[in-house]
């Protein structure tokens, strides 16, 4: 048997959407696509809070459609599977990340790398499907999936904990791995402690790296040696610390999405390093002596394709890898998005959906 509820039935769906440019969510009630023979529904138990629910909602990219519902960090458990689907099952935790869709005839989606679709992956909201739908988001209370955008997640991990994984963890894991940052004893530098940066400290502490926090804030040293357990933490602007670790790192991942010097992190590295930006500022600027001099690279990235995404899943389960999260009630997302602004959040929201969405 394969489903415990009829698609037929299954037609309202109770969100949190944007109307407009300001990005105010509220209330609002839509119909999700019935379930096909490839397809998961999923029962959304929590939903992580990203950058994105600021960007998007509010129009940043001129691209918003309104009415639609954010969230891309989705959790949950399996609800109705469809007659083709194989690797889930009623009752199963899984968790959607933030595409639902790619053209699975690319070089790239074959490589099990959707993300990066020639055609263009379609995201989890604010983006036409293939049947011409607009995608709506975590924020809700379910979701239908087709079956090879979603992930298992270990029945032991915690749900609440899983959602943030599916965009903060796999965009700082997959550039770790693409990169080979998962050699014991190499030097990691993370940009930023945010959202993103906390879970780079982490993966790296667990593949054995020796881990250097760099913050414009001195606020954040306590935690970043004690909480997260990196081996040091270096105030940006301090310059006799930065002239200090000259040539001394790796690799770095970039995090922040302010504008910065690259010229002074790229002399951190030592010949033949590499900085990675999972950042977004506005524009780079550096010198080029600054990588020829050192054969040193800078490398973008998002997030990862399929099979890697649920490799993190599955190491995050392993090596006991838990996100530092502050649980929400959806009511109270328009306030954790203004927090998320002022950087008020150690280190992701997450939306308690099953509890307080009803």
């Amino acid at each position: 048997m394969h489903a415990t509820m009829s698609s037929e039935n299954a037609t309202d769906c109770l969100g949190w959407a944007a109307r407009d440019a300001s990005g105010v969510l509220s209330p609002y009630k839509f119909i999700r696509k019935a379930v096909q023979s490839d397809d998961v529904s999923v029962k959304i138990t929590h939903c992580g809070v990203c950058y994105a629910e600021v960007v998007f909602p509010r129009n940043k990219h001129g691209d918003a459609t309104y009415p639609f519902v954010p969230g891309h960090e989705i959790a949950g458990i399996v609800q109705e599977v469809g007659s083709n689907v194989s690797g889930f099952k009623v009752g199963d935790h899984v968790g959607v990340g933030t595409y639902v869709n790619s053209c699975r005839e690319c070089d790239y989606c074959n490589g099990r790398l959707e993300a990066y679709c020639e055609k263009g992956a379609v995201y989890t909201y604010n983006r036409p499907n293939v049947d011409g739908t607009i995608t709506q988001g975590g924020f809700s209370t379910y979701i239908v999936v087709h079956q090879r955008y979603c992930f298992r997640i270990p029945d032991a991990y915690p749900l609440a904990s899983a959602a943030p994984l599916l965009c903060a963890g796999i965009t700082v894991y997959s550039p770790m791995m693409r990169h080979k940052m998962n050699q014991p004893g190499k030097s990691l530098g993370v940009i930023g402690l945010g959202g993103l940066g906390h879970m780079a400290v982490k993966f790296g502490k667990a593949l054995g790296l020796n881990v250097t926090v760099f913050s414009t804030s001195i606020s954040k040293k306590e935690e970043s040696l004690t909480l997260l357990g990196a081996d040091k933490f270096v105030v940006s602007s301090d310059q006799e610390q930065m002239t200090a670790l000259a040539k001394s790192l790796d690799f770095i991942i970039d995090t922040v999405s302010a504008d910065h010097s690259f010229d002074l992190y790229l002399s951190l590295l030592k010949t033949a390093g590499v900085l990675v930006m999972v950042g977004a500022p506005n524009e780079v600027k550096l010198k080029p002596h600054s990588l020829i001099l050192g054969m040193k690279s800078i490398s973008g990235s998002v997030v990862g394709g399929t099979k890697e995404t649920q490799e993190m899943l599955d190491f995050c389960a392993a090596h006991k890898i838990y996100p530092n999260i502050e649980i929400i009630p959806i009511q109270y997302v328009n306030e954790a998005i203004e927090r998320l602004i002022k950087k008020d959040v150690k280190y992701r929201f997450v939306v308690d959906i099953e509890n307080s969405l009803k």
